[in-house]
This record gives C-alpha cells, structure tokens and sequence, in this order.
C-alpha cells in the first residue's frame, strides 16, 4: 500500500513537472491572467462550468474570486453556472443535459465577459455549447482540458491542455493552475 501511495504521488508530480517545462501551457495561462484582469477591470465578470469533479474545480474557483483569495479585498463577479439546481435540473428536464450552460449564456452574457470550461476530455457536449454560445455572444474562452484537448481546443481563446490522459492527476493540475490563475488576478486587481 506504501509503494502505490508514493506511486500515486509521484505520478502527480511527473505531470506537474511537464506542467512546468511546458512553455506554451504557462504563456496561456499568463495571456489568460491578463484576460481576466482585463475584463474585471472593464466591469465584466468570469464564468466557470464543469461536470463532477470539474464542477466542483469551477465552483471553488469562482468562490475564490468573488470571494477571497489570500487577503480581504472587494468581491469580483464571477460564479459557477452549475450552483442553481433547479434551474439545473429544469432545463435538463424540459430541453436537454446539454443545454444547460449554454441557455445560462444566452441569458447573462455580455460581450468582454469570461467562460472558463473544465473537462478532462475536453468532449463534454454541455460545456462546448457553453462555449459555442459564449463565442455568439462575444465572450472570451478557456479550456481547462487533458489529452489532447478534445473538440473545446478548437472553440476556445485560451487552451491549458493537461499533458494526461489520467483524470484524477489533470484534475490535481488544474485546480494548481486554477490557484495560480486566482493568485494573480488578485494581486493585480489589488496589490498590496
């Protein structure tokens, strides 16, 4: 049991290690920052969605933004599409599983908002309407993905494509990233 624990950790950290040599990853992420400040400096907010685990990342992102990061500050606009279970569940029911961020999109965005789309696949169909929609309604996107990306790489404005095929260890990457990502935003917003 000892020997799969470290195994399992080093595992994560072989991927975070790729991760840091990956220049193209880390200028996405870096344009992707500037993104974000940009938009919440123009009044705009950032959107977060994502399946399971992914949800949960896009939920904990957006808590850490429109609540706090490492030190008090003013809340910045930005939510998680996924919290509002009876609109979830409404529209699951009366039109499809899939549609459920991009309605979210039709009715509240704004051009120069954010989508930010988790997916270890990169194919999951309600987050490529999301960003079908987002991209009609002059938003910018982000794809938090693994593998190769999947279909969301060919949508998206900003790619940070987990060098994995293994979900738990993209997982563990983005929500660094996602951090990271949060940490900036922050001190930029709001040095101090």
């Amino acid at each position: 049991m000892k020997q799969k624990i470290l195994s399992i950790i080093q595992a994560s950290l072989d991927v975070k290690t790729s991760v840091l040599k990956d220049e193209t990853l880390n200028n996405q992420l870096e344009s992707l920052a500037k993104a974000c400040i940009k938009s919440f400096k123009a009044g705009n907010k950032v959107l977060f969605c994502g399946n399971g685990g992914s949800a949960a990342d896009a939920q904990h992102l957006a808590a850490e933004l429109s609540g706090r990061f490492y030190y008090d500050r003013p809340p910045l606009p930005s939510e998680a599409l996924h919290v509002n279970t009876s609109y979830l569940t409404a529209v699951a029911n009366d039109y499809s599983y899939d549609e459920v961020y991009a309605r979210l999109i039709k009715g509240m965005a704004k051009p120069g908002d954010i989508l930010i789309g988790f997916s270890t696949s990169g194919n999951s169909t309600n987050v490529i309407r999301a960003f079908e929609e987002a991209t009609k309604a002059g938003m910018l996107t982000a794809a938090f993905t693994g593998n190769d990306g999947g279909k969301m790489a060919g949508l998206a404005d900003f790619n940070i494509i987990i060098p994995s095929a293994d979900t738990p260890r993209i997982q563990e990457v983005h929500i660094l990233l996602g951090h990271i990502l949060c940490e900036i935003i922050e001190s930029e917003m709001f040095p101090q």
